[in-house]
């Protein structure tokens, strides 16, 4: 027990190797709050022009039915559902951030991708979410006079964000497990310094298994206060 204990030290606190894991969970950290945040933002607008009633060809018999947005809406969630993270964190750091842009912080370059990335499926439980709410809420606020985007932020979201908690809970843990490709475009993430770790002290498992546990820390304790907070709008 106490020679394991010793080979830990060699491998994590000699060279003070344990800093990669530390700059590796910020790094980490600070990605997956990021996108978060422009995954939700870019995810409700998304939402809205998927379920938005525009029809402006309504005069043509082959055009009446056509809603331009919320076609384009749902095309941009079929692209980014339908190709894998990785491809598009590769097309953004390879193709998109070149140039003049080509000194953009990792970090950032990441939270776009991942955003963008994480927009798509939170749409989706935004938009379940909206069209599981009684429809007679819409009709209601409009026959009061509240304008439909005014209706929509008032009511019909802060509403629907009760229901929909469990899955975006669900999507933010994977967004967050998910930033463990980042080493593929130069970031230093939690699985990139474990690596790093492995290549100074030719030891796999114990870095792996330390990034494994963080991970697992991290999901539990953000899930363990997201029930906490869906209780607190169930009782409200």
């Amino acid at each position: 027990m106490f020679e394991y204990l010793e080979v830990l030290k060699v491998i994590f606190i000699e060279q003070d190797r344990y800093m990669y894991m530390l700059r590796g969970l910020v790094f980490s950290i600070g990605t997956t709050a990021v996108a978060g945040v422009i995954g939700i933002v870019l995810g409700v607008i998304i939402a809205i022009m998927q379920i938005i009633h525009f029809y402006p060809f309504k005069n043509s018999k082959i055009l009446k039915n056509f809603n331009p947005i919320s076609e384009l809406a749902i095309l941009y969630i079929n692209l980014i559902r339908g190709t894998p993270v990785i491809v598009q964190l590769m097309i953004f750091a390879n193709a998109i951030f070149v140039g003049a842009l080509r000194d953009t912080p990792i970090l950032i370059i990441a939270s776009i991708a991942f955003g963008i990335n994480s927009a798509a499926y939170v749409a989706e439980i935004i938009r379940s979410g909206i069209e599981g709410l009684d429809k007679g809420q819409m009709e209601a606020a409009r026959a009061l006079g509240m304008p439909y985007p005014l209706a929509m932020i008032e009511i019909i979201i802060p509403q629907s964000i009760r229901n929909i908690l469990p899955a975006l809970v669900s999507q933010f843990i994977s967004l967050l497990k998910e930033t463990s490709i980042v080493g593929f475009i130069g970031g230093i993430d939690l699985l990139r310094s474990a690596n790093i770790i492995t290549s100074q002290t030719y030891r796999g498992i114990e870095p792996l298994l330390a990034v494994g546990l963080i991970y697992l820390i991290l999901t539990s304790i953000f899930a363990m206060f997201m029930r906490k907070v869906e209780k607190g709008l169930k009782n409200k």
